[in-house]
């Protein structure tokens, strides 16, 4: 089979295309990223070389180039991940979110179906669409009370609402054309690798260089964490045996608030490294002015995907949580 992975040079998509090469032979991966700031290829060291693997710099707002790729590497399936997708980055500047995250969605449904059309084939498994978007899309939540598939959009940044977007865009290509896409919406993700700009990397860097550690507010919003390689198996999962049509939310079951995110991790780096002011890197915690439309709570309601394809979470949350600290401090310390 082969697949177009978008965006594999990202935190997510790189361990996605690792867990594919790894765990399904048959796959041919073809990825496609036109590195931005936060894209890594070292990353994806171990199958550089491998005949199952080919990378090619693309932006999907590209159209023409779009065009072409799909027309020359003819896919079986594409698994959608490229997006910009900090949410500070989009109230700053919200533009470059429209473009890649709805354009660019639009520019590979568009091309996809026109290929699979002309080429005869039928809306089966061989020409499956995945999208990845984030549980974002609904909003915020109060202190009870979950996300599930049904629960109605309300995005409150340029980012979740770029993303709410492009969902929609998947969802009527679905009910119009027949293509046969699947849907997933992922709670907050944290694993090796993930890029900089992301709370738990920037907990890490700024303890490590004795700088103050921003926490908004007062660090009582709270988010589900997901292990990346969890969520990288829930997308195969998905990708091979989602019913078309179908959306699916993917979580950890794991809620934290902020604060409480940031004190298991200064505590981590207490015994690793035991370096902090007074012997204590909660001395730099530093709460600073909240961002605008700071959702209050995110909670996942998977048990969609556990119920009908038999997924689950099986990484244990401080176990993984001081693994990715260690990974970290060794990045930051070389």
């Amino acid at each position: 089979m082969k697949v177009i992975v978008t965006g594999g040079a990202g935190f997510i998509g790189s361990n996605l295309i690792l867990h594919l090469h790894d765990h399904y032979p048959d796959f041919e991966i073809l990825n496609i990223d036109k590195l931005t700031y936060a894209s890594d290829l070292n990353y994806l060291n171990p199958v550089k070389d491998s005949n199952r693997y080919t990378f090619k710099r693309l932006d999907i707002t590209d159209r023409a180039g779009i065009k072409d790729i799909i027309q020359k590497y003819g896919p079986d399936g594409v698994i959608h991940l490229a997006a910009e997708s900090d949410v500070d980055n989009s109230i700053k500047g919200p533009e470059p979110f429209i473009y890649s995250n709805v354009v660019g969605t639009f520019n590979l449904l568009e091309e996809c179906r026109l290929y699979w059309a002309e080429s005869k084939k039928k809306p089966v498994l061989a020409n499956r669409f995945l999208h990845i978007s984030t549980d974002e899309v609904y909003g915020s939540l109060g202190k009870t009370g979950f996300f599930t598939e049904t629960t109605p959009y309300a995005p409150n940044s340029p980012y979740s609402a770029s993303k709410a977007g492009s969902d929609f865009l998947v969802r009527s290509y679905f009910h119009t054309y027949g293509m046969n896409t699947v849907m997933t919406n992922c709670s907050n993700n944290y694993g090796p690798h993930q890029h900089d700009e992301k709370l738990i990397p920037t907990v890490i860097r700024k303890a490590l260089a004795g700088e103050p550690i921003p926490v908004y507010g007062k660090g009582d919003n709270v988010r589900d964490w997901l292990y990346v390689e969890d969520h990288c198996k829930a997308l195969a999962t998905v990708f091979m045996d989602g019913k078309s049509g179908e959306q699916y939310n993917i979580g950890g079951d794991n809620e934290w608030q902020n604060i409480e995110i940031v004190n298991l991790i200064c505590e981590i780096l207490n015994e690793e490294s035991g370096k902090g002011p007074e012997g204590d890197y909660k001395n730099l915690i530093s709460f600073v002015t909240d961002r605008p439309g700071h959702d209050f709570r995110y909670a996942v309601d998977a048990s969609k995907i556990k119920n009908e394809l038999n997924w689950a979470p099986s990484k244990e949350f401080n176990e993984m949580l001081r693994d990715t600290v260690t990974w970290f401090m060794k990045k930051y310390n070389s």
